[in-house]
């Protein structure tokens, strides 16, 4: 039984990271449509969610929509107890909750003032005192969670409290905000976890940048772990026959290390080229 998801950008999008991430990380089955902000396709995709006004928007196989991230979190914990989404532990479970309410209803400014964006990180940011306030308070809710559970997640293993907590994360990273070095860990913790570097390497070649996120600043570099250089190829012929992914003909190429390899669609190829070392059916090709 697969669940449908509606997200939108992944580049910019922070509620559809948090949206996608608990299928991802908790191995549910879901088939994800993207669409794009600020563009006709946006209000037409949804269209087929109704009555849902914005993405993350879920259906469940029985058919229930799921239309905010925080109702897909709560429907996703009780439909699969097992698999850990919110700890079993009560204490910790409460602790869970408590900072997922939080991140759902907080941090209006530093969300407002610092849209994510998964694209590049800007040089010279200045926060305001409302953006630091609320650094502070991210700086003690996350400082006791880690103390207590020694790290690195806030709840000892990776739950939905980290889920929700993702996307500030990356704006701590893309704007350069200045936080304890035990938030500074934590914020790294995200940048390497498996899944978000698969949703970044996607997010960086699921369409042209959007420009209602440019902020006047110098670029730079985007503190992620550094990728294998890899580059598109126009042709092959490649060392597989099949797409690590879908297991189709390969009609696109890379080249990597000196060797080709094929995959079904361009954009296969491209979120491999993005970030080899997310993509482990890749790398068991590359290193197999």
């Amino acid at each position: 039984m697969t669940y449908t998801l509606l997200i939108a950008d992944r580049a910019y999008s922070s509620w559809s990271l948090r949206g996608w991430l608990p299928f991802a990380a908790f191995d549910i089955p879901v088939k994800t449509q993207v669409t794009r902000l600020y563009d006709d396709r946006f209000q037409q995709d949804l269209a087929g969610f109704a009555p849902a006004r914005t993405v993350p928007v879920a259906r469940a196989p029985e058919g229930l929509l799921l239309s905010d991230s925080l109702a897909i979190a709560w429907h996703l914990a009780e439909a699969f107890p097992d698999k850990g989404l919110l700890p079993a532990d009560p204490a910790l479970r409460t602790q869970a909750m408590n900072l997922i309410t939080e991140m759902h209803a907080g941090f209006g400014h530093l969300r407002a003032a610092c849209p994510m964006n998964l694209r590049t990180a800007w040089a010279g940011f200045e926060s305001s005192d409302e953006v630091q306030a609320d650094l502070a308070r991210l700086d003690r809710i996350w400082g006791e969670a880690l103390a207590a559970s020694g790290g690195p997640w806030l709840c000892r293993t990776y739950s939905l409290a980290d889920v929700f907590y993702a996307p500030v994360a990356t704006r701590i990273a893309t704007y350069g905000l200045t936080v304890t070095e035990t938030c500074r860990t934590y914020v790294e913790a995200h940048l390497h976890e498996p899944n978000f570097r698969r949703w970044r390497a996607m997010g960086l070649v699921d369409g042209p940048d959007q420009s209602f996120y440019e902020m006047g600043l110098d670029r730079a570099p985007f503190p992620a772990p550094p990728a294998l250089p890899a580059h598109a190829v126009d042709a092959g012929p490649s060392e597989n026959a099949a797409c690590p992914y879908s297991g189709g003909p390969v009609t696109d190429f890379l080249e990597i290390e000196g060797r080709v390899f094929g995959f079904c669609n361009p954009f296969c190829r491209d979120k491999t080229v993005a970030d080899p070392e997310a993509w482990p059916e890749f790398m068991a090709l590359l290193r197999g």
